[in-house]
């Protein structure tokens, strides 16, 4: 696989529908699918740029190699040309699906050939092999999917429950079904879920996979309409978790084994701040992020974070609210609170509370909630900065 900062494959569509990924001022074109696919989506980030004049503010091919914080509160950046600027303000844009997250053992192990999901690009290389897919969030479930149509066998590794959530629901997408469920009670609304995916899946127990014992939203959701075709198709094999591997073989948690040719490891991402220097911020390893609205460091007021956080949904409209608050904040129209760091760990708190207890639930939010939260802080009577398109 070609290395790169982040990574999709050929087929990648959008797990989010184009209603509800779109910019509030931006809509997708309108001939787009409901999920746009990933080329579709560039060209939109492209006609975005173009439209608001961004690209005379982007330096492409720019590395920021290190960021210090100075004695004012200004920042010194070491770019990858060596060269030293300084800034008023640090904001953080950098993503959180760079760094892959490996299982432990396993690659030092399996004596066939092992890959992360970061690594995949395309199917080719596994065209009649034996495939295991370890992971059952969106990257794994994707990758099966498209495995099984190429390979002799494919298995996926689930070590725990997950709800696989169908891309449509009563013919429309589903994250616009979702949408209507904020105006009940959340007792109320999770009943709603469980019911609509029972009826529209079943048992989960009846396509081998383990029946979540918890909310919908208190995990986050993995959307694939074809997994579960896949499974009871004979396509896709569920497998218990891993218990050891033995050169090519591997025996799972249930007594089972299988000989493998190759293994996909779709086990997520640490977050990865590589510029600044570990004593300074890092939470690579945290199981607590403490930031105010997933975005203000208690601590440093010239350092704002962007889209460090895992939406229930897309996650462009939320990060394009962040954006607007960070832009209020530097030209003096908000304030941060006085009890910032009382509410930076409350809000650490919550999602300790409303999510299961995993690395990849350090940054959940609930996308309506955590909408609702940017929305009250972003003055309503912000100047005219910007030329919205009109749907």
């Amino acid at each position: 696989a070609e290395p790169s900062h982040s990574s999709v494959c050929e087929t990648t569509h959008i797990i989010s529908s184009k209603a509800m990924s779109a910019y509030e001022d931006f809509p997708m074109p309108a001939h787009y699918p409901d999920y746009p696919s990933h080329a579709q989506v560039l060209e939109y980030f492209r006609s975005y740029a173009r439209h608001f004049d961004l690209y005379p503010y982007i330096r492409f091919n720019t590395r920021v190699e290190h960021a210090e914080l100075q004695a004012d509160q200004s920042w010194l950046l070491r770019l990858g040309d060596g060269s030293v600027e300084r800034f008023d303000y640090l904001l953080v844009a950098n993503g959180h699906h760079h760094k892959p997250r490996h299982p432990e053992g396993v690659a030092e192990a399996f004596t066939g050939d092992y890959y992360h999901s970061h690594d995949y690009k395309h199917n080719r290389p596994f065209v009649g092999q034996r495939v295991l897919v370890i992971g059952s969030g969106n990257s794994g479930c994707d990758c099966a999917v498209e495995i099984s149509r190429v390979a002799e066998r494919v298995d996926i590794s689930i070590r725990r429950a997950q709800y696989i959530i169908p891309k449509f629901f009563l013919g429309q997408p589903t994250d616009t079904f979702n949408r209507y469920l904020q105006y009940l009670p959340e007792f109320m609304a999770n009943l709603a879920r469980k019911l609509a995916l029972r009826i529209q899946v079943g048992r989960y127990r009846d396509y081998q996979l383990p029946e979540p014992d918890f909310p919908v939203t208190a995990a986050h959701p993995t959307l694939n309409s074809e997994l579960l075709y896949k499974i009871r198709h004979g396509k896709v094999h569920p497998r218990p978790a891993i218990a050891q591997i033995e050169n090519r073989r591997v025996y799972f948690k249930d007594g089972s084994n299988q000989e493998y040719d190759a293994i996909v490891a779709a086990t997520g991402y640490f977050i990865s701040l590589p510029f600044f220097d570990p004593d300074f911020v890092s939470y690579e390893h945290a199981e607590r992020v403490p930031l105010y609205l997933r975005m203000f460091h208690p601590e440093h007021p010239t350092l704002i974070f962007i889209g460090l956080f895992q939406p229930q949904g897309a996650i462009w409209p939320l990060s394009d609210y962040q954006a607007k608050l960070a832009a209020n904040y530097i030209a003096g129209r908000w304030q941060r609170p006085a009890n910032i760091r009382e509410l930076a760990e409350a809000d650490s708190n919550y999602i300790a509370k409303a999510f299961t207890r995993s690395m990849r639930h350090t940054i959940e939010v609930h996308y309506e909630r955590f909408r609702q939260q940017l929305w009250a802080q972003i003055p309503k009577d912000e100047p005219a900065w910007v030329h919205p398109v009109e749907q």
